[in-house]
């Protein structure tokens, strides 16, 4: 499951994506945007800067953006950067393999074979969707909203 912190990453790079060329903007400014918490927001630019997807410059005409452009950052990438391995359980990562305490023999365990599937479908989908593609998403902002409204009026 994405986390919040996953989930916010992602709206950020959708608000940094949305800036014309050359444009910046402070994590305040981001934060209110997207109604997320400015020091939680701050943690995570700043690991989305170190892992070479963002850059930022102090000062006036100073802020974030993006460091590449839109169709060259991955959202696989963005949400392993933040949430870790897409996996759903740790026996099925490729990056963070770890075999559970109470399975015999991991290679015919069915458990691990179907949540390697999972891990499968869910990586070639988020490892070939760009940034730009999925800022173009019809709606795709406003499904991220309903589920915040979702959780707050029910």
């Amino acid at each position: 499951m994405l986390t919040k912190k996953g989930k916010y990453g992602l709206k950020a790079l959708v608000d940094l994506a949305r800036l014309g060329p050359g444009e910046t903007a402070f994590v305040a400014e981001i934060a209110l945007r997207n109604n997320i918490p400015k020091k939680f927001l701050d943690t995570i630019l700043l690991e989305l800067r170190n892992a070479g997807m963002l850059r930022s410059k102090k000062g006036p005409g100073g802020g974030y953006s993006l460091s590449h452009p839109a169709s060259e950052i991955r959202i696989g990438h963005a949400i392993r950067v933040l949430d870790g391995p897409l996996a759903p359980i740790r026996c099925a990562s490729r990056t963070a393999f770890e075999a559970c305490e109470d399975c015999a023999d991991p290679e015919t365990c069915q458990v691990r074979r179907a949540m390697t599937d999972v891990r499968d479908a869910i990586a070639s989908i988020l490892d070939t969707m760009t940034l730009e593609q999925f800022v173009a998403v019809p709606g795709a902002a406003a499904i991220i909203d309903e589920e915040e409204l979702e959780k707050r009026v029910g």
